[in-house]
């Protein structure tokens, strides 16, 4: 590879990430250590959703399946084989493997429905996990969940730090990747005209379903994560509630950038813990769901393409503005 045919933008996310590696050594608490953790993990998460709802125009209202796949994967294993680090990707091994079947099935049997028809479907699938999980008391543990036993060295909060950091800029450069591929061209191509895709030749319904089990994997890998940072685990990984965090967090973001739901995701994390924290100060942070849902609208106003993409469609703008403006000059 010729580094000077490496993109500018490359080289910004590759020093703003070994930036990140310094963190833990100038961020010592364990409560901000842990937030920054939980923003990883759902950075991950909102990439996968991204890859569904800004890169192949896919909306899914079922995607928490396939991280709660990846969070009991791993707490059931680590809860029953010894904690090694050899279990540790026993689980990871099996989570991938369940969710990419999930995946595939769930894919092939729903992506031929419309819009929202699909997300109904995957709503209710989702829904039927939760039922699973909740009556299988046996093996879930239910509502109450279980507690599980980390290896020695994911026990320290740095640690999961780095591996949670390491995990996070290797799906993003790996999706970033995968996105500017021509199979990437061809997923954005569905979104924007499906019928005209599949009239050139191509097989919709088969990068559709790809694209599924791309996306159902990595989230199920950031359900790994989530369970290793919590220790725990309970039926809360298969709510709608995560779903639509998820959600909110790519639409803030900016649908189809990537950087967009890792940006969204600190937002939604950190709102979520100062505004919930502020309570003590005003009775009003007591309903701080109620600012929380404000502050979306707003984001919704005034960047309706998300903050990262409303900067990038402003600087595109100028950018052939510019051009324009220099064409005119030499014509003259």
């Amino acid at each position: 590879m010729n580094i000077r045919s490496v993109e500018k933008s490359t080289w910004i996310f590759i020093i703003f990430s070994l930036l990140l590696f310094i963190v833990p050594f100038i961020v010592t608490g364990r409560s901000m250590q842990f937030i920054i953790i939980q923003i990883f993990i759902f950075a991950i998460f909102a990439m996968s959703y991204d890859i569904l709802l800004g890169y192949t125009g896919i909306i899914s209202f079922g995607h928490v399946m396939f991280f709660g796949i990846g969070a009991y994967s791993t707490a059931i294993i680590m809860n029953n084989m010894d904690a090694t680090v050899l279990s540790f990707f026993v689980a990871i091994l099996v989570a991938v493997i369940i969710a990419s079947i999930v995946s595939f099935i769930v894919g092939a049997l729903t992506l031929r429905l419309k819009s929202h028809f699909y997300a109904m479907l995957t709503l209710a699938l989702a829904g039927l996990f939760l039922v699973a999980a909740e009556k299988w008391r046996s093996l879930t543990g239910g509502n109450d969940g279980f507690t599980f036993r980390l290896p020695e060295i994911l026990r320290e909060s740095h640690n999961l730090y780095m591996l949670c950091l390491i995990a996070l800029i290797l799906f993003f450069f790996g999706l970033r990747r995968f996105t500017k591929s021509p199979f990437g061209r061809v997923l954005m191509a569905i979104r924007e005209n499906e019928a005209r895709t599949e009239s050139l030749g191509y097989k919709v319904l088969h990068y559709k379903v790809i694209a599924s089990v791309v996306a159902g994997v990595v989230a199920s890998i950031a359900g790994v994560l989530y369970a290793l940072s919590l220790r725990f685990v309970n039926t809360g990984v298969f709510a709608t509630d995560l779903t639509i965090d998820v959600l909110l967090m790519t639409i803030i973001g900016g649908v189809g950038t990537l950087v967009g739901p890792i940006l969204g995701a600190g937002l939604v994390e950190f709102a979520h813990h100062w505004l919930s924290g502020l309570s003590n100060v005003h009775w009003i942070f007591e309903r701080w769901i109620i600012l929380y849902g404000t502050v979306y609208v707003l984001v919704v106003i005034f960047f309706p393409l998300g903050i990262v993409g409303t900067i990038q469609s402003k600087f595109t703008n100028r950018t052939v503005k510019g051009l324009r403006d220099n064409r005119k000059t030499v014509g003259k």
